[in-house]
């Protein structure tokens, strides 16, 4: 805006009374910055005899709203009805975006509701309100829950498009009103592809995954998102074996997939321990595009889960711009594989590249610790959290340091930490102390545990009771050995047997 500034400035600037010249020059800083001097030239005007017209006030709302001024932008409000714009399509339209974008802004500190009410109001009056205009207010109320304010608005429009229905419809699936959306569906005068897709998410979100199985046969034309939506309700449904299933008939389609389609063949591998299919899978992926460290990451968890921790560790270092969750899976994956040095070594290269840890990072890396008998690492890491990283220590993290105590037999010092921290313990650190005692053979101590504690270690877990009743059992107390294995039976409990997968011609078996 430097030239057009000097230009306006040796044609007299703010001398100038050509009220077109004034509005160009608010429209360019409006648009291309900085926006504060387009409010500044706004409020100039009255001083200089000009008064704002039909083509101001939008260039100054649009200056609002990139700048947060929410408060200023109301009082433009106040001047555009006292000046009687706000009947004018361009101002209108303004306004409903300036109270649309404030709703849309997460961080302004104002209420939803109260924002698309002003947004809705700004609309009334107004003849031959564009389309457009109407169905970016019932996304907003999608968007933001108010579902039955988005179905008032849209009964009373006089003309709808095939957005308005679709976004009525995926209002209705994102809260599960399956009956309505296919209402809608099936009164909708023409259907798209997007039509199609939000009915096989609304029913795949419901569970009902034949019928979404149905509706996606039945489409006229399937695009690379209804694949993906159809593949990915299948692993987020559990049904592993169809997702591969559909994967493999996509590729027979001929359709290209993208970096979704192989996070969600990927998944459903993962959970299959299928590590032939998911090596077929990596084959396919020859471009990684804007999903790089999605895939990369989806590669690393299917590949360790699948037991080739190698090959895991090779990709996390071929994968470029590791994210904060990349790191956390590959740490993860580390110390359940008992790599517990490599898991550590990965949690200070995470901070060395300038990534914070979060709890789930800390959750990880501390297993590993107890799992690998790393005490003082333990400790440290744990003391770091908030310290270093102002991340407050969960339940679950005390649960690792306590294993981690319990692992090396230092049950004075987890007792200790027990006193100090600010929640109650649940079963599996109370099994972490019983745990600890077994392996001391500290049989005061266990009965100690379980006889201050019996209405904490009431729970559906039978490791609790297992532990109990093998700690009598090593000290040749089978009489309580046996009770406390009765008790558990007792409660209907068992313990949980360990089953493996067996892949037999692509179709995986218990």
């Amino acid at each position: 805006m430097d030239y057009p500034s000097l230009i306006f400035s040796q044609m007299g600037g703010f001398l100038i009374k050509d009220i077109t010249l004034w509005n160009a020059m608010i429209r360019g800083y409006a648009y291309n910055g900085p926006q504060r001097d387009s409010i500044s030239m706004f409020d100039e005007m009255p001083h200089r005899g000009l008064k704002p017209n039909k083509f101001t006030y939008p260039y100054v709302l649009n200056s609002c709203t990139r700048l947060g001024l929410f408060r200023l932008g109301q009082k433009v409000h106040c001047q555009i009805i006292k000046t009687g714009f706000q009947l004018v399509l361009s101002a209108a339209h303004a306004l409903f975006s300036f109270y649309a974008d404030t709703c849309d802004s997460s961080d302004m500190g104002f209420p939803k509701k109260e924002m698309l009410n002003n947004a809705r109001r700004t609309l009334y009056g107004i003849c031959g309100v564009p389309v457009e205009l109407c169905n970016r207010f019932i996304s907003g109320c999608v968007k933001f829950g108010d579902v039955k304010c988005a179905r008032e608005f849209f009964d009373q429009m006089s003309e709808r498009d095939v957005v308005s229905w679709n976004s009525m419809i995926s209002g209705y699936a994102k809260t599960g009103d399956v009956a309505n959306a296919r209402g809608l569906f099936r009164q909708m005068p023409e259907k798209n592809v997007v039509s199609w897709t939000t009915m096989i998410k609304a029913y795949a979100a419901a569970g009902d995954l034949q019928t979404a199985r149905k509706i996606f046969e039945m489409m006229p034309e399937k695009n690379l998102i209804s694949w993906n939506c159809m593949i990915s309700s299948y692993a987020q449904n559990k049904q592993f074996q169809d997702a591969l299933r559909l994967f493999e008939h996509m590729r027979n389609q001929g359709v290209a997939a993208d970096g979704f389609t192989f996070v969600s063949a990927l998944s459903a591998c993962s959970h299959l321990n299928a590590l032939d299919s998911g090596r077929m899978v990596h084959s396919c992926i020859t471009d990684w595009g804007n999903a790089a460290v999605i895939v990369g990451t989806a590669l690393v968890e299917m590949y360790a889960n699948c037991g080739d921790i190698d090959k895991a560790f090779t990709i996390f270092f071929k994968t470029g711009n590791k994210d904060v969750f990349c790191f956390n899976v590959m740490i993860k994956s580390l110390a359940v594989h008992g790599r517990v040095e490599d898991a550590v070594k990965i949690f200070y290269l995470m901070q060395e590249r300038g990534l914070k840890p979060n709890d789930f990072t800390f959750t990880s890396v501390l297993f590993a610790c107890s799992h690998g008998g790393f005490v003082e690492e333990g400790q440290n890491i744990f003391h770091s959290m908030g310290r270093q990283f102002r991340v407050s220590p969960k339940l679950e993290h005390y649960g690792c340091l306590v294993d981690l105590l319990c692992r090396r037999g230092q049950l004075e010092e987890a007792l200790v930490l027990l006193k100090e921290m600010p929640f109650k313990p649940d079963v599996a650190i109370w099994g972490a102390l019983l745990g600890g005692c077994k392996l001391r053979g500290d049989l005061r101590l266990a009965e100690s545990i379980t006889s201050r504690n019996a209405d904490k270690l009431e729970s559906n877990e039978s490791g609790v009771y297992v532990t109990v009743s093998n700690i009598h059992a090593s000290a040749g107390q089978w009489l309580e050995a046996f009770n406390a294995r009765e008790k558990m039976e007792e409660q209907n409990m068992w313990k949980t047997t360990g089953i493996s997968n067996l892949v037999i011609n692509g179709d995986t078996d218990l």
